[in-house]
């Protein structure tokens, strides 16, 4: 063994031993807040003095215990946390042994035997958000996935959402793609479970929201639909290109979240001058993960193929005159109300690799289309 292969070594088994740490602290403390969550919950429907506190509990609890990480809101989200995924329950009665440590495996025990767990579970088996998860309870696998992947972090993202469907697509992207707290955030706040239902194709669009993620290519920045519906606008038939252009720029922030991760605005009517004409460009952007000027323009009717023209001639005098060595090729994204897909198909030929159509809504899709792919991913697992 050389030196340098020694301080590989060391450093990789740093590395890999932090990272268990790390872990291991995180599945721990989702233990513990499932666990006070339940103990929260059992006192205050069964607690002998329970009507001596009241609305005070936790608050009072809080001040008693003096934990750091057990404020009086901390304990809310424990007893949200134990309410929303009280089927955690069946780990702890068939896989306690692989996720407790044996100190506290015992006690634990005790205290489930204590409240009866046979009891509690039939009275959750009677409301109806056991009802309609009765396949994750049965999926003991699933369930212990959840608990080793998932941080409480993450975790506390999730019981923000009350739409079941909804909170079991984004228990399955955390299994699928394992994002950052930052990145499930932006995935919700980008509507991507609404997104989803409107491609047709529900394991494919699935594919392209993890490629998404972490784009590897141009097209994996382009989404399908866009939704715009933070613009508030009621009458979509009325208004002009340049009233939406000016509505996404007062609203840059959400807009910039809506196209995805990595875009950074530029510029808005981008002047160019080709020959003795000068053209404008609506928005520009540059993508710092793929590195590349992303041009967009935007229509208020359907695609057509001068808007195809347009958007080429744009991408070709950016690679001429913009584009620097270290770039890679400008991408365009043409937003339309109707992507007129057969159009669309012949006019897009197959070397303009980085032209994309996309469709915009100004209204939210329904979600219930939804249900059974996300049941049939998260049985598949």
């Amino acid at each position: 063994m050389d030196f340098e292969k020694l301080v590989n070594n060391i450093k990789s088994t740093n590395l890999h031993l932090q990272q268990n740490a790390i872990k291991a602290v995180n599945i721990h403390i989702t233990i513990r807040n499932w666990i006070i969550g339940f103990y929260i919950v059992e006192f205050e429907q069964y607690g002998e003095d329970r009507a001596k506190y009241g609305t005070q509990l936790l608050d009072l609890l809080s001040k008693q215990i003096n934990v750091r990480g057990l404020s009086e809101t901390n304990l809310k989200l424990c007893r949200q946390f134990y309410k929303t995924y009280y089927q955690f329950i069946e780990l702890f009665t068939k896989k306690i042994d692989t996720i407790i440590p044996v100190q506290i495996r015992q006690s634990l025990t005790d205290e489930f035997m204590f409240f009866d767990m046979n009891e509690t579970l039939i009275r959750q088996s009677a409301t109806d958000e056991l009802k309609e998860s009765t396949y994750i309870k049965e999926n003991t696998e699933y369930l212990y996935g959840l608990i080793n992947t998932v941080s409480f972090t993450h975790f506390v993202e999730l019981l923000k959402i009350e739409d079941h469907s909804k909170r079991k697509f984004y228990e399955l992207l955390i299994l699928k793609t394992t994002p950052n707290v930052r990145e499930l955030q932006r995935q919700i706040n980008t509507l991507t479970f609404e997104r989803i239902g409107l491609s047709g194709n529900y394991k494919k669009a699935f594919e392209q929201i993890q490629l998404q993620i972490k784009p590897e290519q141009s097209r994996d920045i382009v989404k399908t639909h866009y939704f715009f519906e933070f613009l508030e606008i009621n009458y979509p038939q009325l208004i002009e290109e340049n009233e939406l252009e000016q509505a996404l720029i007062n609203h840059l922030q959400q807009f910039i979240i809506e196209l995805g991760n990595g875009f950074c605005f530029e510029a808005r009517q981008k002047r160019i001058l080709i020959g003795d004409e000068y053209f404008f460009i609506d928005l520009v952007f540059y993508h710092r993960i793929l590195k590349c000027h992303v041009l967009v323009e935007l229509k208020t009717n359907k695609a057509n193929y001068e808007h195809i023209g347009q958007l080429r001639t744009y991408l070709s005098y950016y690679k001429k005159n913009i584009t620097q060595p270290s770039d890679n090729p400008p991408v365009g994204i043409l937003l339309v109300t109707d992507q007129n897909k057969t159009l669309v198909e012949y006019a897009v030929a197959e070397s303009d690799k980085e032209i994309f159509v996309s469709k915009y809504l100004l209204q939210l899709p329904d979600k219930e289309q939804l249900a059974a792919f996300i049941n049939n991913e998260l049985k598949n697992l």
